[in-house]
């Protein structure tokens, strides 16, 4: 059984990843500009759901310019792996649903923040409300892990450190960063506050690193600006894994 559910979490997350270009491209817009309805040649964006669901090709665009994103695969494989993990992890809890249900909507919002440094409102406060939403409604559920009141005030905790770091130093941390930051810290506190220091630290460990790394190898200097989401989405994602197993 426990094979099982590993197996259809991979399953969901490669789907769920062929879908995240689409609506990246959509969204890695600068932060004054609405969301992209066209393809770079001009083509409306239509289809299932207005257009937001499907594959990142147009087309009516010659076949060597159908594709207006990033390639589908390495997306696809990297949810797939990161799902089956969060299942192996987690095992059959309640509490797996709403990770499998945050993790495409992080790593869209890791896609964008790369793109064009940015996050955008529209996934970062649902993604909020959605976390405490749905971890509320797990607490009524048998065999659930975790605290919903602790989650509420780990989402408390991280987003008003976030939002001092931005007040000391608004070029350091942008706002983004700030309204992303109550969601991983429900979901980090949810499991513990031990979990939520982790998973709060281990994003700035792997910035530093990246960036340390970047520079080492000429390709950034010391000022360059890095977007950060896509660090403290995944130093959140080890730390959820790591809570989740840690409960098992």
């Amino acid at each position: 059984m426990h094979l099982v559910l590993i197996v259809a979490a991979a399953a969901y997350g490669a789907v769920a990843g062929l879908l995240v270009p689409r609506p990246r491209y959509r969204l890695a817009v600068a932060p004054e500009e609405p969301w992209r309805y066209r393809c770079p040649q001009g083509h409306p964006l239509t289809g299932p759901a207005g257009g937001w669901l499907g594959p990142a090709r147009c087309p009516a665009c010659p076949v060597e310019r159908r594709r207006f994103s990033v390639r589908a695969a390495p997306v696809a494989v990297a949810l797939a792996v990161f799902c089956g993990g969060l299942a192996a992890a987690t095992g059959a809890r309640p509490e797996l649903a709403v990770w499998l249900l945050l993790a495409p909507f992080g790593a869209l919002l890791a896609g964008v923040d790369r793109a064009v440094s940015r996050l955008p409102d529209v996934l970062t406060l649902p993604m909020a409300a959605g976390a405490v939403s749905l971890l509320g409604v797990i607490t009524l559920l048998p065999r659930g892990a975790g605290s919903w009141t602790r989650a509420l005030l780990g989402g408390a905790v991280l987003g008003g450190g976030y939002l001092l770091l931005f007040v000391i130093s608004p070029t350091g941390i942008g706002f983004g960063d700030v309204k992303l930051a109550p969601t991983l810290g429900v979901a980090l506190g949810w499991y513990g506050w031990d979990v939520l220091f982790l998973g709060a630290f281990a994003g700035p460990l792997l910035g530093a690193v990246h960036g340390g790394w970047l520079v080492l190898t000429r390709r950034a200097g010391r000022k360059t600006a890095l977007p950060f989401g896509p660090f403290m989405l995944a130093g959140a994602g080890a730390g959820v894994v790591l809570g989740a197993l840690g409960t098992a």
